[in-house]
């Protein structure tokens, strides 16, 4: 999941993947609000199940372990 994940916000960003950790916080990436909203969105139609993201997550390890208990 982590490298599904990776590779999402690498080519949203534009930015490389190697460029990407589970400790790479949002922040640093220059995600913000919206930019989380429309991933989320992705993500959702892509692994085909509902994710209420909140604001405890600020970590891509964070998100991958979220997701991951989500599709189960």
């Amino acid at each position: 999941m982590f490298e599904k994940i990776a590779a999402y916000l690498a080519e949203q960003l534009a930015i490389s993947v190697d460029e990407i950790t589970a400790d790479t916080t949002f922040d640093a990436l220059g995600v913000d609000s919206l930019d989380t909203v429309e991933m989320v969105m992705d993500l959702e139609e892509e692994l085909g199940v509902d994710l209420e993201i909140n604001d405890q997550i600020t970590t891509v390890g964070e998100l991958v372990a979220y997701v991951e208990s989500k599709v189960g």
